[in-house]
């Protein structure tokens, strides 16, 4: 059977919508959900509250989830917990440190004090943060009033509005021609005081209240966080998850009374014929019967209850029962819920349930550090709108109250609202790896310090004076400490100043602490300075700045990450100085070329090509004449030495140490360059022929 031709015939019209190239959301259809209390040529942010009382009915019902749900509130505190943590500090920067030291001053004792925070004289400012914050996503805003008094105001979200219809109003807020906000509407409960009182006005229900002063600066601060530019209000971050957090609940509350009807019953009874085809036997109820008159007439009711002892009758088989209740679909179900909830309130599952279990340390960190993102926005927006306008609130006013204070802020160079905030971070979630990987970052110039610094939230001038202030602090008192104790006891054994206080060390560096006189020989002869006419030592004696075993070990390392470009020249040389006692001549020495332009480093280890020959007369007779360490040295010290000399050979034999690195420590140890060069050959095929009586040139 074929189509009519009526019914193939096609008008140019249905054609044309056949082939129009629109977007499927523009055509309804089964696929496409039908949404209602749309604007039809588009509308503002505000058209959808055009209600005004659905505004203030959806904050009570948002308020009403946080106190009777189980989950909403919890979710809630947690993203207030990570966003604002300790609270936000505050860093002065006007120019002037003193003036800085001064405000801080006055800002720390106006936040610690309720009397003089809060208007109600209960929150600290720490408090008022959160409050705040907490407001913003279940309520959608609040507003913070600035009083004469120097105090603030908190005013809830539902507080503003007005009473009667005000031009260029909505939801209590008036707005110019241009959308700039003139003023906000208060609308009190006569429980609720304050604001009424510093206005003045006792008579209106819906007091007016200006954002700015009469010098048009701000007083009046609303914290909100529009999703449009034009939104007047902020909206309760429940509001896309109502429904699903209330059927969440509702199936949570149905599953429970499910499990509780299941272990009532533990028995099924089964009832067979009797014998000789009489009536099924009689039995008595599961509990007490109840009656209950309804409109359709009497309704009996069974009290079952936990832990009731069924007796079969004649003819019953009793058989067990246990469902699975919940199955395990349930679970499944309830984490796609609660994922669904906490990501509206910008937090994983890990953070909502306060549970790794479902992950892995991976997974976790993932999670978190995508939270964080949304955690560092909302700080931002609660400095904007909260904390920067609030500040300079509080410095205008004591400007007004301090004629120094005023002074001081018209001075040339001076931003008497230069500040910056820090917000709060979070801790390294893997504090080794991540501590590991910060140093690594530094280390090989992939970030700067004050970049580094200001990814965890701190400010690296104040990390670095705070560090140099207490190093200074730790030195200068372990030196106080250390003469005291040299001064009360004449034993022979002074007390060097680094016994008492540990400073860290470099990675991968030791020091051991030696008492210099253990190296100095007994006799009387062997320990005199030769001196000049003036008193004053000629030439420092070997025994008085050699190095043992560990300390030469510790000397090389560092010249040997100076090699391989891990250590800058200038600091190793420093190194060398503070750690060792060494002076910059002998320091120097001691580096040789390591790190200098004509030395190329060529592996992990101090593996390098030797340093680029210096062509002037000069320097090759510098070169062959060594640093004249050695020279006058009495016989005793010279064995010694030599003993040096030969350990360093060893391990060059050994392959300790490489010809370049033996090169450096028998340079800054004070050997002409023509004996190093005829010890360093000798050591060079593994064994050390030399005798150690012929190892230097007296």
């Amino acid at each position: 059977m074929t189509a009519s031709p009526r019914r193939q015939k096609k008008t140019i019209a249905s054609q044309f919508d056949n082939i129009r190239a629109d977007y499927d959301m523009s055509r309804e259809s089964r696929f496409i959900r039908r949404r209602v209390g749309l604007a039809p040529r588009g509308g503002g942010a505000d058209f959808h509250y055009r209600t005004e009382e659905f505004y203030y009915r959806d904050i009570e019902k948002a308020r009403d989830m946080d106190r009777n749900d189980a989950i909403v509130g919890q979710t809630i505190d947690r993203a207030v917990a990570n966003i604002v943590q300790d609270g936000f500090t505050l860093d002065v920067r006007t120019g002037d440190t003193s003036l800085d030291l001064e405000l801080w001053n006055r800002w720390q004792a106006w936040t610690s004090s309720p009397d003089d925070c809060d208007m109600a004289g209960e929150f600290t400012w720490q408090d008022i943060e959160r409050h705040v914050m907490r407001s913003v996503l279940l309520d959608g805003d609040m507003v913070v009033l600035g009083t004469a008094g120097g105090q603030v105001q908190l005013i809830e979200a539902h507080s503003i509005q007005t009473i009667t219809p005000q031009e260029n109003t909505f939801l209590g807020v008036t707005r110019d021609d241009f959308g700039r906000r003139t003023r906000y509407w208060y609308s009190a409960d006569k429980r609720e005081g304050g604001v009424l009182a510093v206005v003045g006005n006792l008579k209106e229900t819906a007091v007016p209240i200006d954002v700015r002063d009469e010098d048009g600066n701000r007083v009046l601060f609303h914290v909100y966080n529009p999703r449009r530019v034009n939104q007047t209000r902020g909206v309760t971050a429940l509001a896309p998850i109502f429904s699903v957090a209330g059927m969440f609940e509702d199936i949570n509350f149905a599953k429970l009374v499910q499990q509780q009807v299941v272990s009532c019953f533990a028995i099924f009874r089964k009832r067979n014929p009797i014998a000789g085809g009489g009536p099924l036997p009689s039995t008595d109820g599961y509990g007490l019967p109840e009656t209950e008159q309804t409109g359709q007439g009497t309704r009996y009711i069974e009290n079952i209850g936990p832990g009731m002892e069924i007796i079969g009758g004649e003819g019953e088989e009793l058989q067990g029962f246990s469902p699975n209740v919940p199955n395990a679909e349930f679970f499944d179900h309830v984490k796609l819920m609660l994922q669904i909830i906490g990501v509206n309130l910008g937090l994983p599952l890990c953070l909502v349930l306060m549970d790794g279990s479902e992950t892995n340390f991976s997974g976790w960190r993932g999670a978190v550090d995508e939270a964080r993102k949304g955690f560092r926005a909302n700080q931002t927006n609660l400095l904007n709108r909260l904390h920067k306008p609030v500040y300079e609130f509080k410095v205008r006013q004591w400007i007004a109250e301090d004629r120094a204070l005023a002074a001081a802020a018209k001075a040339e160079g001076i931003d008497i609202f230069g500040h910056k905030w820090n917000a709060p971070t979070w801790q390294y979630i893997d504090p080794v790896a991540d501590a590991q990987g910060d140093a690594l970052r530094i280390q090989n110039a992939l970030t700067s310090p004050r970049r580094l610094h200001a990814e965890g939230g701190r400010d690296w001038e104040e990390v670095a004076d705070e560090i140099v202030q207490d190093m200074s602090y730790a030195v200068e008192l372990a030196k106080q400490r250390a003469a005291v104790i040299n001064t009360r006891y004449k034993d022979g054994a002074p007390v060097h100043w680094r016994e008492l206080i540990s400073l860290p060390m470099p990675a991968g560096l030791q020091m051991t602490m030696q008492d210099p006189n253990a190296a100095v020989p007994s006799d009387a002869a062997a320990t005199e300075a030769t001196t000049t006419e003036l008193g004053a030592p000629e030439q420092t004696k070997v025994a008085d700045t050699a190095l043992n075993g560990a300390q030469v070990t510790a000397a090389s390392q560092i010249v040997e990450k100076v090699a391989n470009g891990l250590l800058p020249r200038d600091s190793g040389i420093s190194q060398l100085v503070f750690f060792f006692q060494l002076s910059q001549e002998q320091a120097e020495a001691v580096m040789g070329a390591a790190g200098t332009d004509g030395f190329t480093p060529t592996g992990t280890s101090l593996n390098v090509a030797a340093p680029a020959v210096q062509t002037t007369e000069d320097a090759d007779a510098q070169a062959d004449a060594g640093s004249g360490v050695f020279k006058q040295l009495k016989r005793r010290e010279f064995k010694n030495n030599a003993k040096a000399i030969m350990d360093i050979l060893k391990d060059l034999a050994a392959g300790t140490i490489n010809r370049t690195m033996a090169e450096v420590m028998l340079g800054g140890i004070g050997l002409p360059a023509s004996d190093i060069k005829r010890l360093i050959d000798d050591a060079s095929d593994g064994t050390v022929d030399t005798p150690e009586e012929d190892l230097v040139s007296e």
